[in-house]
């Protein structure tokens, strides 16, 4: 081929995907989304009331009440937008956590803080985990504004602080504070999945009703505090390594609730033999089955997590100087536990595991709470339901167990049914990246989310 003709060629294919990246950066939801990605609300320390200054004037054009509810921190802010409705309902609320995890900088490919668009994607911290699904929510909810639509029920939008920091203006102090502003007949915040397959078809989208409860333990290892010239057997580090190498063989096993189980049979019918019955064996009745399905399944971090009671060590705590053994050591570990699960019976049954009684095992702050999960019978879940099966032509729809914790109990606690959905289909691999390097969501996905949420919100909250 003649060297002219080959330039002509990649000169083509360079404009043909700078006009995809600039007709996806026009989407009013991405173009939302990099504003947000830019301000960097990384918690510690957060800077969450940043986001509220962002949106506050986008929401007030609209015709939106917005209120900005400042935290004894002065980083720290909610903004809640309402948009009025005729009263004769009562509102329906969109949750997004303003914060997002810290970053390793050197391992990402581009600035996570940059909103950058390329090749059809967002990348940036958030992207995912949360603010794409801020994103979302704030579009949808505008577009009722946009496009005038008659409201039965106020919608309200609201952009928490400390949802991934674990401080003290967490959705708890804001409704323990503010409950006026956020109390609502049903809510929705961040929460299950919609899957895509190798295909690029939604497979399913799943609604959390509930979360799994995070319990912070402490493992505590003691010894002799003495020269490192001179070890002793009660070496503190040894004890903890042991203890914790116990803990890393044991396999908690599979409990299955009712949401669970209608999730399972969902991705039963949704998969390819054999993974199809390898799902059918997980909740079947036959435990040798089940036991084997559960070692093929497992091994997807989110289907083991999914099923079982986890364990993970994520802080190792121990020594202060090169020539001292120390003392203690300890180590934080994060249990992660199915809404049911005896705590009390859980501890007993890891003290066994660790066999050591010199070993101290202590949970600790916050104290551990339960829930019921959230109605599957409300106009809510229900609008929900419709507008994925409208959005997703053939996918299923289950309720779900979400594997992770959320800032949801605030509303459930005060018996508010809570529904949670990251609003944009994605793959294994955009998975992955939460909470990870290179993190993005393509922007046809946050295109297909926010016309999902919109169907949703006109029929729960449109008047009839």
């Amino acid at each position: 081929m003649p060297l002219k003709r080959l330039f002509a060629i990649f000169a083509l294919l360079a404009t043909a995907g700078s006009a995809a990246t600039a007709q996806a950066a026009a989407d009013p939801t991405v173009a939302l989304l990099v504003d947000l990605i830019r301000v960097n609300t990384s918690n510690p320390p957060g800077n969450e009331r940043l986001v509220a200054e962002l949106l506050a004037p986008r929401f007030k054009a609209l015709g939106f009440d917005v209120k900005i509810i400042q935290s004894p921190d002065s980083a720290k802010a909610v903004i809640v937008a309402r948009l009025k409705g005729d009263g004769s309902k009562r509102p329906v609320l969109l949750s997004a956590h303003a914060d997002v995890v810290g970053v390793e900088r050197e391992k990402w490919t581009v600035d996570p803080f940059a909103g950058v668009v390329k090749d059809d994607h967002v990348y940036g911290r958030g992207a995912i985990d949360f603010k794409g699904g801020m994103a979302v929510f704030a579009r949808a909810a505008m577009m009722l504004a946009e496009r005038k639509v008659p409201l039965a029920r106020d919608v309200i939008f609201v952009a928490e602080a400390d949802e991934e920091g674990g401080g003290g203006y967490s959705t708890a102090w804001l409704a323990r504070e503010h409950w006026a502003d956020i109390d609502a007949e049903f809510a929705l915040n961040e929460g299950g999945w919609i899957m895509k397959g190798d295909d690029g078809r939604v497979r399913y989208v799943s609604i959390s009703t509930a979360d799994k409860s995070s319990v912070p333990l402490t493992v505590t290892a003691h010894g002799t505090s003495t020269h490192s010239s001179m070890p002793r057997p009660d070496n503190a580090i040894f004890a903890l390594s042991r203890a914790l190498a116990k803990l890393s063989a044991y396999e908690t096993p599979i409990e299955l609730s009712p949401a669970q189980r209608q999730f399972i049979t969902a991705l039963a019918r949704t998969s390819a033999p054999p993974m199809s019955g390898y799902f059918r064996d997980l909740i079947g009745s036959d435990p040798v089955r089940a036991g084997h399905a559960d070692s093929i399944v497992s091994r997807d971090p989110l289907m083991h997590s999914l099923i079982r009671n986890t364990i993970a060590p994520v802080i190792i705590q121990g020594g202060f100087r090169n020539n001292v053994i120390p003392g203690s050591a300890s180590a934080n570990v994060n249990l992660r536990l199915i809404p049911g699960s005896d705590l009390g019976a859980f501890m007993a049954t890891l003290r066994r595991v660790v066999g050591d009684s010199t070993i101290e095992l202590k949970t600790s702050a916050p104290i551990y709470t339960q829930t019921a999960p959230s109605s599957e019978n409300t106009d809510l879940y229900r609008a929900l339901v419709n507008a994925a099966h409208a959005q997703f032509p053939g996918a299923e729809v289950t309720p779900y167990l979400f594997q992770a914790g959320t800032d949801a109990g605030a509303w459930r606690s005060r018996g508010v049914p809570m529904y949670g959905i990251y609003p944009y289909p994605i793959d294994a691999d955009e998975l992955t990246r939460m909470h990870g390097n290179d993190e993005k969501v393509s922007a046809a996905s946050l295109k297909q989310g926010t016309e999902m949420i919109y169907r949703m919100l006109v029929e729960v909250a449109g008047r009839r």
